[in-house]
């Protein structure tokens, strides 16, 4: 009923007339996540009910607000989701058994995270958007690898911690030596990729789940500290971190600074942080209760984006105004109840490898949603990621759906073993 009210109102306010377009959309995507719902009865039927309909209500989100900003990325999107749940579904069938077998591939995982990671610097392969080189170009086909190195390093993380959380608290060098191959490779994907969003996720994603081992905090802050040490010898030396940080802090100037994009002097809401500003003024048009979708000003009176990479870095801002501050705030609390659901799987665990897989799944969800959105309101510096679920883009919602596939398999043998 969302998706067909949201389609619908879209439509109405692009073509001012009503019409069955925005229904056969609707019943589209309701038979697709029927679909996925038979699959998930059938192969994990003790699985957390509340997690697909979460996914499937943010990928509805995502493709109405795709479709208003423009109907064909939006008809690729949906192919993008189509192919998005038959992955989730064949990963059901591939491990309804017992998922726990990756835990013997850890190290395999392990090295396919490091490799997708830095495969965007393959000379002829990446590309850089933005500024930031995250990209693989093959043919027609532009993808993000980071996207699915995120869950390789899960799994990896998730193996290794179970498998050694005792021996840490020893201090021994060889049994940290897999976890400072993580700090440092974190800090080569920084200095590599140019985005401090892809090194703070990895490597937030670590913390994260080594607390969940460990219980230290002592541990956390010790790599947070290395983190911080390593991110400023980057900023220091790396120009493009460096200018994301001024814009971050001072996205407005009274005086014109050099602009490199033209190569001229200009005011810096003029040049570099166009996107930023422009994205700022976009939400407070919103207001408390928005535009309504369809009536938000998202183009110049030429015709061109008001704000770039519009569809994938900031559809946020893009939501912001026409939900408002009531449908933004909403939104966000559906990402937070499926976090809820997500680190009530990991409680529920009852081993160590499920637990760590669970939390590090939605740990990793919870703070891609956070980096995306603190930089859109200013919290923290912009970053190239994309928003789960909702922003426009094939590999982010392929991985995504993966994130649930793998939090359904814990919660179904969890809730299993709880009835037992």
């Amino acid at each position: 009923m969302i998706t067909a009210i949201g389609f619908a109102s879209v439509y109405i306010a692009r073509k001012s007339e009503v019409s069955l377009a925005s229904v056969l959309y609707a019943a589209f995507f309701f038979a697709l996540f029927v679909a996925a719902h038979l699959v998930v009865r059938w192969t994990l039927p003790q699985a957390d009910p509340y997690l697909l309909p979460i996914a499937g209500l943010l990928a509805a989100i995502g493709l109405t607000e795709i479709y208003r900003l423009g109907p064909k990325d939006a008809f690729r999107q949906g192919l993008w989701v189509v192919i998005a749940v038959a992955v989730f579904a064949l990963a059901l069938l591939a491990f309804r058994r017992d998922y726990r077998v990756l835990e013997n591939y850890k190290y395999i995982f392990g090295l396919v995270a490091v490799a997708l990671l830095f495969l965007p610097k393959v000379p002829g392969l990446g590309t850089t958007v933005n500024g930031a080189r995250l990209w693989v170009h093959i043919g027609p086909l532009q993808f993000q690898p980071g996207e699915l190195g995120k869950i390789a390093l899960i799994v990896f993380l998730a193996g290794y911690l179970r498998e050694k959380r005792e021996v840490l608290a020893q201090g021994r060098l060889k049994d940290w030596g897999p976890l400072l191959v993580i700090w440092g490779a974190s800090m080569l994907v920084l200095a590599a990729t140019n985005d401090l969003g892809s090194g703070l996720l990895y490597y937030g994603i670590f913390l994260g789940m080594l607390y969940v081992a460990t219980a230290r905090t002592a541990f956390v802050a010790g790599f947070l500290g290395l983190f911080l040490v390593g991110a400023i010898g980057i900023y220091k030396v790396t120009p493009h971190v460096r200018e994301r940080v001024t814009i971050w802090l001072h996205p407005w100037t009274e005086h014109k600074v050099y602009c490199p994009l033209t190569n001229s002097m200009a005011l810096r809401q003029d040049c570099q942080s166009y996107q930023l500003v422009r994205s700022l003024y976009s939400m407070a048009h919103g207001g408390y209760g928005g535009t309504g979708l369809g009536k938000g000003t998202v183009t110049n009176t030429d015709g061109s984006p008001l704000i770039p990479f519009l569809k994938t870095d900031f559809i946020y801002s893009a939501l912001a105004q026409e939900l408002g501050l009531i449908g933004a705030a909403a939104l966000l609390l559906v990402y937070m109840v499926f976090v809820l659901r997500g680190f009530r799987t990991a409680l529920f665990a009852s081993d160590g490898f499920s637990k760590l897989l669970a939390a590090g799944l939605t740990f990793g969800f919870a703070l891609q949603t956070f980096i995306i959105v603190g930089g859109i309101l200013r919290i923290i510096p912009v970053t190239g990621i994309t928003l789960p679920l909702v922003s426009y883009g094939g590999s982010s919602v392929v991985a995504n759906f993966l994130v649930l596939a793998g939090l359904m398999l814990v919660s179904n043998r969890a809730n299993r073993e709880r009835a037992l």
